[in-house]
């Protein structure tokens, strides 16, 4: 053994090759935290006083092969200053040079995902061969920032600029067929066959087989671009990834402009350049909220898989109860996850919806390759519909997404525990409804909770898992092992009127209402949140969710928090609904719709909105842009807190994701805590008593009031 620590080792084989072993110790993948970094320099050290080396094979110990800088540690660079982040990546730089000029040959033998700086060190080498079950990329654009140790400068010079600004653009996971199809690796191999293929690609090198100095001078060099291709080839892709990735996101556009400055320069230079980008994205707030969104991601699947390791057996067979669109997208993800369910409903035209939902959604995608057409057949069968209970003894857990009824809820629940085995779980996908309410029909409420799905359930990623005050920690448990089966984000959330998602989300559907009520453009709120970040406006996303629904859900809210939520004047939501504008769903709403070509349905504007809410509105007014954010945000922001500090959820950063992965709040923004860590609660503050004359919703809480006088934020 040459080298020998807790991430690499560095050993010389009989044939005077070495192979420099990534392996780090304690993780169950290999990252380039601190000590990584400084081993790496310690054995390329060690290799300089090795002589008559022949080549050697970079390699993993674990069953990936570098997934990447260790995020934990990026926290503390936005604190940093913009040389103390460039001399960050200078170091590793110089590693890297280091190692793409050794003399002889180098082979990465890419196992598993070799991500940011996992592909980085891999480009350093003079070859690549990769697993066929391997994925590569440069996912940094999704953390807000852009590849820091070389990769904007030795990806464009192998693939060429504009497949290298897609990768690292859009941050996508590439599989070994596109890697060698675009250059980017030089030969792949079966899992079993990859060390004897890296081997051998290593000896053709040696033999001189191979033109490694030309590999090496072309990273080295200029991008091949005169004046005249490179202008019309930049514009172009600026253009393009401006218009995809949008203005709240300037990390793809940077990797663009980084590319573009440093097109004629050498490796070092073009390294400065990249480092100097890197550090201006590093020191955004874009960059700050969505490493930490990463980070509270990584946190909420440590905490969901806490929660399975506590659950007394596996679900391994589930049922639901109603066959609608929502119970055959439930259908459709459980069994396409593995888990085989029964689908029961009353009426055979039910069985049949749901049935067409799931195929629906499979046929999707075999069309789009995703799935075979045996795959879905076997998808399809692993979904049982019945119309009776028979079988359902030996299901594991049963979800009831029939009516958001009460009535109705509570008699087939009780129902449904006559015929389920005593360990059971019973769940009821609810947006509204009290838990401890439905329980009150059982005889096990203990084994009894609320497992509320978002719709469409195989698009959104969010389960909102609700506590009951009799419910178990094993039904906890069980459930969100479901939920984590099915590739959902579980959120634990203790019971209350529209738990957390819902109860978050109607204060800032009642500053809308406001801001109507007083003479705003319901067309120009829309604009301006969407502006803000949102996928849609408020008038358009009450739409979507259903006007008829968001009525129901109000009318809840309002009883559960009246001092907040119960409006003393007529809405124009209400309007809609007494007007049977139901949106989406009956083709009218606030806009009114009409298929386009591809067969969706598109909003157009509606006068007849304007006409009907006219009595109830005042005179048209133009509202600044800020007061709009902050009438529509600070009653989401003031009831969050509340949840908070009422143990309603667990943290700050679950009570964020939730928002996130629920109702899509903007990711650049971090999440509303986040969102309100960057312009300061003492901002928040000031916008709480500029309009305190809008009634509770917008005052601050006693624990937001605390942090404001210590001086302290959520993060």
């Amino acid at each position: 053994m040459i080298y020998q620590s807790d991430a690499i080792t560095l050993q010389r084989h009989d044939n005077d090759i070495l192979e420099m072993r990534f392996d780090l110790q304690g993780e169950s993948v290999n990252k380039f935290n601190q000590l990584t970094v400084q081993s790496l320099t310690e054995a390329l050290d060690a290799i300089d006083k090795e002589s008559d080396v022949r080549g050697m094979l970079v390699t993993s110990g674990k069953g990936v092969f570098i997934v990447g800088a260790d995020i934990t540690e990026f926290t503390a660079m936005f604190d940093a200053t913009v040389e103390e982040i460039q001399a960050f990546s200078s170091g590793q730089n110089g590693n890297f040079n280091r190692l793409q000029n050794l003399p002889f040959p180098t082979v990465a033998v890419i196992n598993g995902f070799a991500m940011g700086g996992g592909l980085e060190i891999c480009l350093a080498c003079d070859l690549r061969v990769m697993s066929t079950t391997a994925k590569v990329g440069l996912p940094e654009t999704k953390l807000g920032i852009l590849p820091g140790w070389g990769g904007t400068v030795r990806l464009p010079r192998i693939i060429g600029v504009d497949e290298a600004v897609t990768w690292m653009a859009t941050g996508k996971e590439q599989s070994a067929k596109a890697a060698i199809k675009s250059g980017a690796v030089d030969a792949i191999a079966e899992p079993e066959q990859l060390q004897d293929v890296a081997m051998t690609t290593l000896e053709s090198a040696i033999a001189g087989k191979l033109n490694i100095e030309g590999r090496r001078s072309a990273k080295s060099s200029p991008l091949p671009l005169n004046d005249t291709e490179a202008m019309m080839a930049f514009f172009t892709i600026k253009s393009m990834i401006a218009q995809q990735a949008g203005k709240n996101y300037p990390a793809p556009i940077k990797v663009v402009e980084v590319i573009e400055a440093a097109r004629g320069m050498g490796l070092e230079d073009a390294l400065k350049v990249e480092g100097a980008g890197f550090a201006e994205l590093a020191k955004t707030d874009v960059a700050a909220a969505m490493v930490g969104l990463f980070l509270n991601d990584q946190m909420l699947a440590k905490v969901a898989k806490g929660w399975e390791k506590k659950a007394d057996k596996k679900i391994a067979k589930a049922a639901v109860l109603g066959a609608g669109i929502m119970g055959g997208g439930i259908a459709y993800q459980s069994s396409l996850k593995g888990v085989p369910i029964k689908m029961k409903d009353i009426a055979q035209e039910g069985l049949d919806l749901g049935l067409s939902e799931a195929n629906k959604l499979l046929a999707k995608r075999v069309s789009r390759g995703r799935m075979t057409a045996d795959k879905m057949g076997e998808v399809l069968n692993n979904i049982d519909p019945t119309l009776t209970y028979e079988g359902f003894d030996s299901v594991d857990i049963v979800v009831e997404a029939v009516v958001e009824n009460p009535k109705v809820k509570h008699a087939v629940l009780a129902e449904t525990e006559k015929h389920i085995s005593p360990d059971a779980v019973l769940a009821s996908n609810t947006s509204t409804i009290s838990i401890d309410f439905l329980a009150e029909a059982l005889e096990r409420p203990e084994n009894f909770c609320g497992m509320h799905f978002f719709n469409p359930v195989h698009a959104m990623p969010l389960v909102e898992v609700i506590r009951g005050a009799k419910t178990s920690d094993t039904a906890i448990a069980r459930t969100v092992a479901y939920a984590n089966r099915m590739g959902k984000k579980a959120v634990v959330v203790n019971d209350c009127a529209g738990f957390l998602v819902n109860r978050v989300l109607f204060p800032y559907f009642d500053g809308f209402s406001k801001l109507v009520r007083d003479g705003a453009d319901f067309q120009a709120v829309d604009k301006v949140m969407e502006r803000w970040g949102w996928p849609m406006g408020p008038a358009y996303l009450s739409d979507v969710v259903g006007i008829d629904t968001g009525v129901h859900a109000a009318g809840v809210m309002a009883e559960g928090f009246p001092d907040r939520m119960k409006m003393d004047f007529k809405t124009a939501t209400e309007t809609m609904f007494e007007n049977d504008r139901l949106g989406q769903k009956n083709g009218k709403g606030f806009y009114e719709y009409v298929t386009d070509k591809r067969g969706k349905p598109k909003k157009v504007v509606s006068q007849e909105t304007y006409e009907l809410i006219a009595p109830i509105t005042a005179e048209r007014t133009e509202f600044e842009r800020e007061e709009i954010i902050a009438r529509m945000m600070l009653p989401m922001c003031t009831e969050l807190a509340r949840c908070v500090e009422e143990g309603i959820v667990g943290s700050a950063a679950e009570a964020d994701l939730a928002l996130l992965y629920g109702i899509g709040f903007p990711p650049f923004r971090g999440g509303v805590f986040r969102w309100m860590d960057s312009v300061g609660l003492a901002h928040i503050a000031e916008q709480s008593e500029k309009f305190a004359h809008l009634g509770k919703a917008y005052e601050l809480t006693d624990g937001m009031r605390a942090k404001l006088a210590a001086g302290e934020t959520y993060y």
